[in-house]
């Protein structure tokens, strides 16, 4: 979700590189899980295409130092129609008439459409992605001859 890159400031503000693009993320009052612990947002504001968050009960640079390189975690959001890395990987790729055309080995991200990766090398781009049942199965419309 996000990582403490170091601190900012002598009173316990952080800079924190965010890898969700949901904002409510690191809004005031929300509950993220660390190695740590539970830390709580008092404060957050976009700085120089990161965030700057203040936590509660770190207040000087000395504890935010100690948060250097920390991973930030968030319970899953639920978004409708949501494609997540972790519900892709492993499942079977049928086309739109059920045809198998593999199965995800990874998912690569690509300026145009983050891809899937299928066993043997395919690419199919996730914007043919039709249907999809987490952690099952991907539907995919794709034109003829991609995969050949």
């Amino acid at each position: 979700m996000a990582r403490i890159v170091k601190p900012h400031g002598l009173r316990g503000e952080l800079v924190v590189e965010r890898w969700s693009d949901l904002d409510e993320r690191l809004a005031p009052g929300s509950a993220l899980v660390s190695d740590l612990g539970t830390l709580v947002v008092e404060e957050s504001r976009p700085h120089q295409g990161r965030v700057l968050v203040r936590l509660e009960g770190v207040v000087d640079r000395e504890g935010a130092e100690r948060l250097r390189g920390l991973v930030l975690r968030a319970e899953p959001a639920e978004q409708e129609g949501a494609l997540w890395v972790a519900d892709l990987v492993g499942v079977e790729v049928v086309d739109t008439e059920g045809h198998h055309l593999g199965t995800v080995q990874a998912v690569e991200a690509n300026p145009a459409s983050d891809l899937l990766v299928l066993e043997g090398g395919g690419l199919v781009p996730l914007r043919f992605v039709v249907d999809h049942q987490p952690g099952r199965r991907v539907t995919v419309d794709i034109p003829e001859g991609l995969l050949e």
